[in-house]
C-alpha cells in the first residue's frame, strides 16, 4: 500500500492505544463539552449510549434548541408556498449521552406530486421511531461489508476488482482496484447510462449491464462520485461471501449491532411507521412508501450496493457510536480499530475538494457545517438523510428528512444539515485563555464583524499588539483581519505572526482555517504615527461557516509600555457583532 499522510489525529493511534485498558482513548472528564480540547483515540470500547440532557456532559442547550426550532420553520410552507421539507427526525450525541432528539412535521402529508395536503386524519406524524430510506447512506453499510472481509483476509482493497468479478473486466477496467470503488476514485460515470430500470427487461440483465459499465475517466485520475463504484463493491460482497447483499448486512452488522429496524425491503407490518418519499410517473409507481426511492435500487428488488437500506435515528445512532469505539458496542466487534482508521483516513489526497475515507466521505462543510474538519466523517443521501460523525469531540449529528415527498423539486436541504451539525459545534465551549471570557462572533454567511480599539497615540511610531485567537472558519474565503487606520475611514492590513497547532507559518494578514481547535498566540508590529486606531474585521462569503472566531487577552503597547489593555478593560473595545462570553 502507498505510504499516505494520515489527517486523523485522534484516529491515527496505535492499535494498542484503541484495546489496552487506561491508554489514551480514555475520555477525560474534563474534556467533555469542549470543543477545544480535541480527543485523542477511539472512544473506549466500551462506551454505550444513555439518555441525557445537554447540561449533563457540558453542552449549552441554546444553540441546539434555536436550531430545532429552524428545523421546525422549514416544514411550513415560506413564499414558495410549500415547505422545504415534510418533517424530519435529528438526533444529537455528544461523549456516548444523546443530548437531543427532535422530531416535527408528517412522515406521510401530501396526497399526490402537486403537494395537495392529505386530509389531517390521514397524515402521519413525525416520530423517533419513523423509518427513513437512506439514500446514499446506504453505501456506509456496503462499505463495511467489504472491510470486514479485509479483515477476514478475503479481500484486498489494493487488488484489481477483476480478481474477484472476472465479468468485470471489460471495456479497458481492468486496472480498476477495489480502493478505487471505495474512494470513487475508480473512473466510472455518475450513474448507469442507461439508467438500470428503463434500460433492460430483468434484474439479471440490470446486474450485467453494472459490469459491463464503461469508464468516463482513467481509473485513479478523477474523483467522480458514482452509484456504479458502490452497486460494484455490493457484487464482490456477494460474490464472496455466496449470500445476497441484504442478507449479508443483517447476519454481520444488524444483528451484532442490534439494529432491529434497519435492513432492505422493510415488512409490510413496519409500513405504519415509514416516512413517505416521492410520488412517481415516471417510472409510474404513485407515491413511493415502504420500496426504496432509487429507481435503479427499485429495479434490482431493492436491494442494491448504492442504496436501499433504511433505518431510524436510534439505530444510526448505534451504528455512529460503534465507529467512535473504534468498531464495537456493547461487546459486538463488527470491524478491527485500524480497519475504522482506515474509513477515517483520507485516501483523496490529490483531490483536495473531495477528502474520502474507505466508505466515509471527509470534511464536507456543505453538510457537515461547524462540527467539519479533516478529520470529520460522514455521508448524505438523496431523500433527505445525513450523518455525520467527529471523532475529535466524540460526537455526531443525525437528520433525517423525507425532502422528497411529494416531489424531489422542492430544493435543496443543505443549509438545514449545516444548521442541525453547527448547533452541537455551538454547544461545545471554546474557553477563555485568560480571565472569565473572551470576544466571540459567529456571524453566518455574507457578513461583517468588528472589534476596535479607541484612538491611541503613538510616541515612538511603532505598536505592538498581542492577543489569543480561536479561529474557526470554513477558511480562506472567511477571514479574520488586523486593520490599522488613522482616520477611522482608510483601513490597512496589519502583518500577523501566529503560533499555535494548524497556525499559519510566517507573516500574514489573513487568519482562517478549521479543524485544528486550537488557541493561537498572535501578534503584531504596527506602524503607527501620531493617532492610531485598530480592528479586527471578521468577514463571511455566501456559503458555509465553522464555529466562528474568539479573541482573548487583547493588549497593545508601546515599548513595554500599556496603550490599551482589553482583558482588564473590555469596555475600551468597541463592539459591532462581537459578544463576550464565557464559552
Amino acid at each position: 500500500m502507498r505510504a499516505r499522510k494520515v489527517l486523523v489525529a485522534t484516529v491515527a493511534v496505535l492499535l494498542a492505544a484503541t484495546t489496552t485498558a487506561g491508554a489514551a482513548t480514555t475520555s477525560s472528564q474534563h474534556d467533555a463539552g469542549r470543543f477545544d480540547r480535541p480527543r485523542q483515540g477511539f472512544a473506549p470500547a466500551s462506551t454505550t449510549l444513555r439518555e441525557g440532557e445537554p447540561g449533563d456532559v457540558g453542552l449549552d442547550k441554546q444553540p441546539i434548541r434555536d436550531a430545532e426550532q429552524f428545523l421546525k420553520s422549514w416544514t411550513q410552507p415560506d413564499a414558495s408556498g410549500h415547505p422545504h421539507f415534510s418533517g424530519a427526525v435529528g438526533l444529537l450525541a455528544h461523549d456516548g449521552v444523546v443530548v437531543d432528539r427532535y422530531a416535527v412535521g408528517g412522515a406521510l402529508r401530501y396526497a399526490d406530486a402537486n403537494g395537495t395536503e392529505l386530509p389531517p386524519g390521514q397524515q402521519v406524524p413525525m416520530r423517533d421511531d419513523t423509518i427513513f430510506d437512506l439514500a446514499s447512506i446506504s453505501k456506509l453499510f456496503t462499505s463495511i461489508t467489504a472491510l470486514q472481509l479485509v479483515d477476514e483476509g478475503k479481500l484486498d482493497v489494493n487488488s484489481p476488482v477483476v480478481r474477484y468479478l472476472p465479468d468485470f473486466g471489460v471495456h479497458g477496467k481492468q486496472d480498476v482496484t477495489i480502493e478505487q470503488l471505495l474512494t470513487h476514485t475508480s473512473g466510472f460515470d455518475a450513474d448507469p447510462t442507461p439508467s438500470l430500470w428503463e434500460g433492460y427487461p430483468d434484474i439479471p440483465s440490470r446486474r450485467k449491464a453494472v459490469l459491463d459499465s464503461p469508464l468516463k475517466n482513467a481509473p485513479g485520475s478523477t474523483y467522480l462520485y458514482s452509484d456504479l463504484n458502490m452497486l460494484t463493491l455490493g457484487f464482490v460482497v456477494e460474490k464472496l461471501t455466496g449470500q445476497p447483499l441484504d442478507q449479508v448486512v443483517h447476519d454481520r452488522i444488524t444483528t451484532p449491532l442490534g439494529m432491529a429496524d434497519t435492513g432492505y425491503n422493510p415488512p409490510a407490518s413496519k409500513l405504519g411507521r415509514v416516512a413517505a418519499t416521492e410520488y412517481e410517473s415516471d417510472p409510474p409507481r404513485g407515491l413511493v412508501r415502504g420500496q426504496v426511492h432509487d429507481e435503479n435500487a427499485w429495479s434490482l428488488g431493492g436491494v442494491a450496493g448504492h442504496a436501499g437500506v433504511f433505518s431510524t435515528a436510534s439505530d444510526l445512532a448505534v451504528l455512529c457510536q460503534t465507529i467512535l469505539n473504534g468498531g464495537s458496542y456493547r461487546g459486538h466487534r463488527i470491524l478491527r480499530p485500524d480497519t475504522v482508521e482506515k474509513m477515517l483516513t483520507n485516501y483523496n489526497e490529490r483531490f483536495p475538494d473531495d477528502s474520502h475515507g474507505l466508505g466515509f466521505e471527509l470534511d464536507q462543510p456543505w453538510y457537515m457545517g461547524a462540527l467539519s474538519s479533516p478529520v470529520t466523517a460522514g455521508h448524505t443521501g438523496f431523500t433527505g438523510t445525513t450523518l455525520v460523525i467527529d471523532p475529535e469531540s466524540r460526537s455526531f449529528a443525525l437528520l433525517l428528512t423525507n425532502r422528497v415527498h411529494p416531489t424531489r423539486e422542492w430544493g435543496s436541504i443543505n443549509t438545514a444539515r449545516q444548521v442541525w451539525a453547527t448547533s452541537l459545534a455551538k454547544a461545545m465551549a471554546v474557553r477563555p485563555v485568560v480571565g472569565r471570557d473572551a470576544w466571540y462572533a459567529g456571524p453566518g454567511d455574507n457578513a461583517t464583524v468588528t472589534l476596535s480599539t479607541p484612538p491611541l497615540t503613538s510616541r515612538s511610531g511603532s505598536l505592538h499588539a498581542s492577543f489569543h485567537a480561536f479561529v474557526d472558519t470554513e477558511g480562506p474565503s472567511d477571514p479574520l483581519q488586523l486593520e490599522s487606520s488613522v482616520d477611522g475611514v482608510n483601513w490597512q492590513p496589519v502583518s500577523l505572526h501566529a503560533t499555535g497547532p494548524g497556525a499559519p507559518a510566517g507573516s500574514v494578514t489573513l487568519l482562517s482555517g478549521h479543524g485544528h481547535r486550537a488557541w493561537w498566540q498572535v501578534s503584531a508590529d504596527v506602524p503607527a504615527t501620531g493617532v492610531t486606531t485598530l480592528r479586527w474585521r471578521y468577514a463571511t462569503d455566501a456559503n458555509y461557516t465553522g464555529r466562528g472566531i474568539s479573541l482573548d487577552g487583547v493588549k497593545v503597547t508601546e515599548r513595554g509600555r500599556t496603550v490599551l489593555d482589553g482583558e482588564r478593560n473590555p469596555s475600551s473595545l468597541t463592539s459591532s457583532g462581537w459578544q463576550l462570553s464565557a464559552r
